[in-house]
């Protein structure tokens, strides 16, 4: 069953952590729709998801909290507790999407399977 798509945009993988507030989803939003990572005429990374109209798919990944720095399973204490984490990832989603951009979310908590087609390099971590 589809539960959301983009064409042209961003995938966005969020994860909220211990301690997030609305105010950081609200700034990371306004960050991701201007973030200049579009090509231009010339070619270059000069374009924002505002520039040029694309979409965004916004999918909770709690999964990005992940500690593997001792052992060989990965620990996710980190991860904001889910029901703050589904807050954060909804206001994230619906402050990008009054920012204009077309934005679809995943369904929080879900084992989905996610296609991508990635059309370049980019590949780019965000946080507060």
């Amino acid at each position: 069953m589809l539960i959301g798509q983009t064409g042209p945009g961003l995938l966005i993988l969020v994860c909220a952590m211990q301690g997030d507030t609305e105010a950081e989803a609200e700034a990371l939003a306004a960050k991701v729709a201007k973030l200049r990572i579009f090509k231009d005429e010339a070619g270059k990374m000069n374009r924002s998801l505002l520039d040029t109209g694309g979409g965004a798919l916004v999918v909770s990944q709690f999964t990005l909290a992940a500690d593997t720095r001792s052992g060989n399973r990965p620990g996710f204490s980190t991860a904001a507790h889910p029901a703050l984490g589904e807050t954060l990832y909804q206001h994230f989603a619906a402050t990008l999407a009054a920012l204009g951009p077309k934005v679809e979310t995943g369904r929080f908590g879900a084992d989905m399977a996610v296609t991508l087609t990635n059309d370049g390099p980019v590949t780019i971590w965000l946080e507060n």
